[in-house]
């Protein structure tokens, strides 16, 4: 079989391989050199997107010199070489170009991958851009910012993505500040960051494009929505990404555009993940990348979505110039709506568990999640202050777009008011007073009598109490049907890693009955992650209705299931 030759495969760019394989084609894939010091933390990351992968693939690795590699490449003698994600564009291009391959002209590499240079070649072409300059030193900033008397502004590395070292300004001082940081620090590729690109600001709705080329020719692939948040330090943090399933007032404006751009910067084959701003004054371009768009999206997320899964669309760039041309001509029609729910982390946490991932698969939408299951270990996680600093999303997905955007809403509340059921770390929890506990579940159980039949799930037997009880061991052996429900539960998960304490309390809720009442009182939702607000959101997430509290009795948080 011919080899292609796939040069930094990970994220999204991993269904290469599996397409390559379908072609008839044998997948080579060609890892990079790792930065200094990284080597470790990245072999493992790499490592985990190769196991994900079903295929046979052969792999090769970056010499010492370009020379080296080169001539690893042409022994090979490969179909085509195409880079899999943003750090391989350069070593890829320049490959293929010394290989007489389909690619894009290395002469306008700089154009596709440096921010400064991309910006002032489609001013050149005519084209709406944003004001910029390219900076390596703190005064070359000032001297710019002060000369084009300016005031809120983007500063950024040259050479990056996933917006990491991007910061929003909004005076001088900011930004001397994100200048004098992001010099000091690396890009996303574990580089040191050498110049920075200091930008006029635009404020408006911000999209991708995902575009794929054959020859000159070009096609939109997806349309995504970007939503992001701002911190109070000036970095961008991405909250959802939802596609777009049908255009709207001046987003076809925004695509004549993204084609135009693509022209000017000289891309001919393959894709382009473009990312693109619209305000009152129309499109303009944030940055373009010449490879599969990030977040590490399934194969089969994607087909669901758009009837096709995009790195299969950008072999047809390559190889069938024939369907690429009839696929062009199809109207733009998506299957479903898709959204990515971005976590992000509040602060420095050592969590020793994820909760989310039992709680995401009971979502209407849900497709996958993408958090660490952390079980045996702690990991730690940084306060998210870009893409790469998230601690992972859910993937979601459902023909019904009110699906998706409820459960949006519901994580979005879960990430605010209730974090330890995204991660979670050990909390100093309260002593445990048996003789209280004892009084408060009698009196609950006293004043619920009249409500019919009731069980009382228990650490603690209540002597007296008119209701059948079990402990956690044995609910499963219960049988019948119950008007209400009283969850006393505390010691029995007090060692248990908070994954698992979730997972035992939505079990419990799951099985109310309709037209069922659940009590769940405060020695129970303390040993909960988030506590109070943890055990709202639990019921939520199985769709309970939280009732009004009565006045004078301590029953904690009450909810009611009116259907399944």
């Amino acid at each position: 079989m011919r080899n292609i030759v796939l040069v930094d495969v990970r994220s999204t760019g991993i269904n290469y391989i599996g397409d390559v394989v379908n072609r008839g084609y044998n997948p080579v894939v060609l890892e990079l050199k790792f930065p200094e010091g990284k080597e470790e933390q990245l072999k493992k990351m790499y490592r985990a997107g190769y196991d994900s992968v079903d295929e046979k693939f052969d792999m090769i690795f970056e010499r010492d010199t370009y020379e080296e590699t080169l001539e690893a490449v042409r022994k090979l003698d490969p179909k085509l070489v195409i880079p899999a994600n943003e750090s391989g564009v350069i070593l890829a291009t320049r490959l293929a170009n010394d290989l007489n391959l389909l690619c894009n002209p290395v002469e306008n590499m700089d154009y596709f991958t440096l921010k400064d240079m991309m910006q002032e070649k489609i001013a050149q072409a005519g084209l709406r851009s944003i004001k910029g300059k390219a900076v390596s030193t703190l005064n070359e900033a000032i001297e710019f910012y002060d000369s084009e008397g300016l005031s809120e502004v983007v500063v950024k590395p040259v050479y990056s993505a996933g917006s990491v070292g991007v910061h929003l300004c909004s005076n001088r001082q900011e930004m001397i500040d994100s200048v004098i940081h992001t010099l000091n620090g690396l890009n996303i590729y574990g580089e040191e960051i050498e110049e920075v690109v200091i930008q006029e600001r635009i404020s408006g709705d911000e999209y991708y494009v995902n575009t794929t080329s054959c020859d000159g020719v070009h096609q939109v692939v997806s349309i995504w929505r970007y939503s992001k948040v701002q911190t109070s330090d000036g970095a961008i943090i991405y909250d959802t990404i939802e596609t777009v399933n049908e255009i709207s007032i001046g987003e076809s404006e925004m695509i004549d555009y993204a084609y135009k751009v693509v022209d000017a910067l000289g891309i001919r084959y393959g894709p382009v993940h473009g990312e693109y701003m619209i305000d009152d004054n129309g499109p303009v371009l944030i940055e373009v990348n010449c490879r599969p768009a990030g977040a590490s999206m399934p194969a089969e997320f994607l087909d669901r979505i758009e009837g096709h899964h995009e790195t299969d669309l950008f072999l047809d760039s390559y190889l069938k110039p024939k369907r690429f041309h009839e696929k062009r001509k199809e109207r733009y029609r998506l299957n479903a709506y898709g959204a990515l729910k971005v976590f992000i982390v509040p602060e420095d946490i050592m969590a020793r568990s994820a909760p989310v991932n039992e709680i995401s698969p009971r979502l209407k939408s849900f497709f996958k999640t993408n958090v660490a299951n952390i079980e045996d270990t702690e990991l730690f996680f940084v306060k998210t202050v870009d893409f790469a600093t998230s601690c992972g999303y859910v993937y979601l997905v459902h023909e019904d777009k009110g699906a998706i955007q409820d459960d949006i809403e519901f994580l979005r509340r879960v990430e605010k008011s209730a974090f330890s059921l995204v991660l979670s770390k050990p909390d100093d929890l309260p002593p445990i007073d048996d003789e209280e506990i004892k009084r408060n579940i009698n009196e609950i159980v006293d004043a619920t009598q009249d409500y019919g039949a009731g069980l009382l799930i228990t650490d603690q037997f209540i002597e007296d109490a008119e209701i059948i009880q079990v402990g956690l061991d044995d609910v499963d052996t219960v049988n019948g049907e119950f008007d209400y429900v009283i969850i006393n539960l505390n010691r029995s998960l007090i060692n248990k890693r908070e994954h698992i304490t979730v997972s035992l309390i939505l079990k419990i809720l799951s099985d109310i009955r309709v037209g069922g009442v659940v009590c769940v009182p405060e020695s129970t939702y303390n040993y909960i992650p988030s506590k109070r607000k943890g055990i709202e959101a639990l019921m939520k997430t199985l769709d309970l209705r939280i009732e009004v509290p009565p006045y004078g009795l301590n029953t904690g948080v009450i909810a009611s299931r009116n259907s399944f």
